[in-house]
């Protein structure tokens, strides 16, 4: 569980493959010395687990589902990552709760700067737009954020220049594909267990 503030941009070192598993390496100078094997992370949104760390250098292990379903699959050496250890108990929660696991893919349709705000308008498929409400929360590559308006099949977001230079956003443009996770209260209230 995590809150979507994120806490260190990392970097992507590589990818190497061992059997049918593709293993992500990222430099993290903060995270990566309070990081255990075993411990949590989310990158870019996606909750991974550490399987080696040798130094600053942090790896995970990719399944090819979350390579497909994810835009980590899309990564290459050098790039940005969000990065936010797992939430603990006592921890003060200043988003709203994350699970790392992602629902889908959005693509950036618009951004820029609107009512001297930094806007983007992101697209999702018609199926998931039940999920979202203005004021509610959003996920996005894992940054905690609020949804402004619904259209038909994409939202918008205006984020503070804070979040913007503190994360992957400002390196992303128009057609670029981010990870999103819908607010874990709006799936239970749209799917009620039925009886």
């Amino acid at each position: 569980m995590f809150t979507g503030i994120i806490q260190e941009i990392g970097r992507v070192v590589s990818f190497s493959r061992y059997k049918k598993t593709e293993n992500l390496s990222i430099r993290s100078k903060i995270i990566s010395s309070r990081t255990k094997t075993g411990d949590s992370i989310s990158v870019n949104g996606v909750c991974l687990t550490a399987t080696k760390i040798k130094g600053d250098i942090l790896t995970f292990d990719l399944l090819a589902e979350t390579m497909e379903l994810t835009n980590l699959g899309l990564l290459k050496s050098g790039e940005a990552v969000n990065l936010e250890e797992s939430l603990k108990v006592n921890d003060k929660i200043s988003g709203h709760f994350v699970t790392g696991h992602i629902d889908c893919m959005g693509i950036i349709k618009k951004k820029g700067f609107i009512n001297n705000n930094h806007f983007f308008e992101i697209t999702v498929a018609r199926n998931f737009m039940n999920l979202l409400r203005p004021k509610g929360a959003v996920a996005i590559d894992g940054i905690s954020l609020t949804v402004v308006d619904v259209f038909k099949d994409s939202f918008t977001v205006y984020i503070i220049s804070h979040t913007l230079n503190n994360t992957v956003l400002d390196k992303k443009g128009v057609s670029n594909k981010v990870n999103i996770e819908f607010d874990i209260l709006a799936k239970y209230a749209s799917n009620p267990v039925k009886k």
